[in-house]
């Protein structure tokens, strides 16, 4: 059976390297020239995220990509913080956790290494259909032609896949604009580094503004001691940031811009809420070069909107389906998940005969797993939209120095302040 997976990103990648090792015969296309040039958040990959990515590489792979993460179980539990600075509240205790955060680009990385030759980059695929002897097959930009048993759209939330199938987009804007980079710890002030410790946390303020400060140390905080199979490109402590605002016209004119100007933009956006100094020293200590934005994209939450097609030998996965917000770290690892279940239903129905079935029970299911991870991170996305209401900008104000004086009350001596 020859498989066509249209995305070289988290999800393609991972199925691909899986039928790969299962002596399939695929090919990964996607559009970009280079593999590692790639942008984002850094990923969370929880136990059922690490479970399904053993099913689909070999185990040595796993250890490079465990040496090359940072454990949540080594870190600093997490804090919930308001525009001022006040910690509201803590995060579940992580000590007994397996899930590791990893670059996007260093897990792409280690992916297209187990797909190898297989993976086809530069091929921008610009159109999916059926010939006439039944078989799926994708057209590329230069138009050439490729069939296939089956083929997978694994091209992310602008799908070609996903549209030719659904015969509409399967998202829509989620309402936020997002802008992310990186701030070695070493580059804050000792007061900086105190406030922040080695973990992650989040801020939400009146009027929609919103700041997560994610801590990655893939060799101070290591998942396995092994630094000689490490193919991290964090090299040490590391706040990935993301800030957050309500799409607008101005907010929308900030995408715009690049590097230092935007980092300056979204300086004065954040003083204008009136954000502590303190607060922003994560941004602006942050590399101009790595400041960029990008917009929010979310499917629909109901398990029974995702995938709206009939199975068959075209089907798609992770945010091709599914496109979910970073606001719960899942979106990724829902997406190798979605590729470890198609290749076990392929596994269970051998040949092209069984494909419309296989299908069909993977889609039953990744319509669920679909539905619980957009659940998820929608419910802080609609918990910052709520701030930008003038109910929520009051009730936001009010609750915060009561709940601030709460956690200081229940907080231990040895506590850190927070941000």
């Amino acid at each position: 059976m020859r498989v066509v997976v249209v995305g070289g990103g988290i999800g393609g990648l991972a199925l691909g390297a899986g039928l790969r090792r299962g002596g399939h015969e695929v090919a990964v296309f996607d559009r970009d020239t280079d593999i590692a040039a790639t942008g984002g958040y850094h990923i969370t990959l929880d136990e059922r995220a690490l479970a399904a990515l053993e099913r689909l590489v070999a185990p040595q792979v796993v250890r490079r990509l465990l040496a090359s993460a940072s454990a949540l179980r080594l870190r600093d539990r997490d804090v919930f913080f308001d525009h001022r600075g006040r910690v509201l509240g803590h995060g579940p205790d992580l000590s007994g956790s397996a899930s590791i955060d990893v670059d996007r680009i260093t897990l792409r990385t280690l992916l297209a290494d187990a797909v190898g030759e297989d993976l086809h980059p530069g091929r921008a695929v610009t159109e999916v259909g059926t010939g006439g002897d039944g078989r799926p097959r994708v057209v590329f930009a230069d138009g050439a032609v490729v069939e296939a048993d089956l083929v997978v759209g694994a091209d992310g939330t602008h799908s070609v896949v996903a549209r030719h199938l659904a015969g509409a987009p399967t998202h829509r804007p989620a309402g936020i604009i997002g802008f992310s980079g990186r701030t070695r710890r070493a580059d804050l002030t000792a007061a900086g580094q105190h406030r922040l410790g080695t973990r992650s946390a989040m801020g939400i303020g009146p009027r929609g503004a919103a700041l997560y400060v994610g801590f990655l140390d893939p060799v101070g905080n290591a998942a396995l001691d092994a630094p000689e199979l490490s193919a991290s490109v964090t090299t040490g402590p590391t706040y990935i940031w993301g800030a957050m605002f309500p799409e607008s016209a101005r907010t929308g004119s900030l995408r715009d811009l690049r590097g230092a100007e935007l980092q300056a933009a979204l300086l004065d956006r954040f003083r204008e809420h009136r954000w502590a100094e303190h607060t922003l020293e994560v941004l602006a200590r942050a590399d101009p070069a790595g400041v960029a934005a990008f917009r929010f994209n979310a499917a629909s939450t109901r398990a029974a909107d995702l995938a709206p097609w009939p199975a068959g030998r075209i089907t798609a996965l992770g945010d091709a389906v599914h496109a979910t917000p970073p606001t719960a770290g899942m979106g990724a690892g829902a997406a190798v998940r979605d590729a470890a279940d198609l290749l076990a239903e392929l596994d269970a129905l051998p040949g092209a005969a069984g494909v419309t079935e296989a299908v069909g029970r993977f889609e039953a299911r990744m319509r669920v797993r679909g539905a619980e991870v957009l659940t998820a991170a929608m419910r802080t996305v609609r918990l910052i939209l709520a701030t930008d209401t003038v109910p929520g900008a009051l009730a936001t104000a009010a609750l915060c120095p009561l709940l601030a004086a709460a956690t200081r009350l229940r907080r231990p001596p040895a506590a850190h302040a927070g941000p």
